[in-house]
């Protein structure tokens, strides 16, 4: 019979646990207590002096054509991004776990951008797109194709997009090398033996294996569009051209840093936590029912 180790000192696991517990309570549920709290009230730029508001706050943001224009915003650019990195990522995972020459250097290149905070890689991507000095900016104006990020609100959301899909391909792709390996290679020598094909073996075999690592992706994905593609914003439009790029997470902070509308940028907040809390709640209710976990 195996024997269980026995901890004498009964303080030493809450020590232990305690700088943990201080770090979220200050940095995360103290933060978003005054956010509530702030949003009930109606303060002045410098925060000297506030009113019970209740939830004027709500209804002027739910009535405001900028705000519900940044909401739809959000939700394409969050919806594109997710599909896009966890297309992009599948399949490179698939195509570097084969067995070819120098697969080893192509895994690490792929994991590299992972490594670059998000404003390095906006200003990376500014030197490609910038519509005067941008590499690729010029050969798309050379093949006909009137390209300025600054003036087109359509082009500048695409570019966001794809530089914020770049950076998160390489998360997605960790992930689904990770989950490819893990699959039992019996299972598709046995599929082999039986006459599928390639194509039968992903659909049947690997993919629904990879359902828990799909699902799992999906949920950081969302999650890092809707609050880590702000520093790919900032570097590259800051919110525009006329409000084009300006998803929920960046006009929270243009209201209650540029423009000191604390009141309005602390509502935002607390529809921001209440929007991505419903989505996940959504995934983990339908999505999850799809997935297997084997056993």
């Amino acid at each position: 019979m195996e024997e269980r180790p026995v901890f004498p000192n009964k303080i030493l696991p809450y020590l232990l646990i305690l700088p943990q517990l201080i770090f979220t309570i200050v940095f995360f549920i103290w933060p978003a207590i005054q956010s509530v709290y702030l949003s009930l009230q109606r303060t002045d730029p410098f925060g000297l002096r506030s009113q019970f508001v209740g939830l004027a706050n709500f209804i002027s943001l739910l009535t405001d054509k900028y705000y519900l224009q940044s909401i739809w915003t959000s939700i394409v650019f969050s919806l594109t991004v997710t599909l896009i990195t966890l297309s992009v990522a599948l399949i490179l995972a698939v195509s570097a776990n084969k067995p070819i020459y120098g697969s080893k250097i192509f895994r690490t290149l792929l994991i590299w951008p992972y490594a670059l905070a998000p404003a390095v890689a906006g200003v990376l991507w500014l030197f490609l797109f910038q519509p005067s000095i941008g590499i690729l900016a010029r050969f798309l104006n050379k093949i006909g194709i009137n390209w300025n990020y600054h003036l087109n609100g359509m082009q500048a959301l695409l570019m966001v997009i794809l530089v914020s899909s770049w950076k998160q391909v390489s998360y997605n792709f960790i992930f689904f090398l990770a989950g490819l390996q893990s699959i039992p290679q019996s299972l598709i020598e046995a599929a082999q033996m039986d006459g599928a094909n390639s194509r039968k073996i992903f659909w049947s075999i690997v993919f629904p294996l990879l359902s828990p690592t799909t699902f799992f992706l999906i949920v950081m994905d969302l999650v890092y569009a809707f609050f880590d593609t702000f520093g790919v914003i900032d570097a590259l439009t800051k919110g525009g051209p006329g409000k084009a790029t300006e998803i929920l997470v960046y006009k929270v902070y243009v209201d209650g840093t540029i423009n000191f509308n604390i009141s309005s940028s602390s509502a935002q907040s607390v529809i921001l936590l209440i929007i991505v809390s419903i989505l996940t709640a959504l995934q983990f209710r339908f999505i999850e029912k799809r997935v297997y976990y084997g056993g």
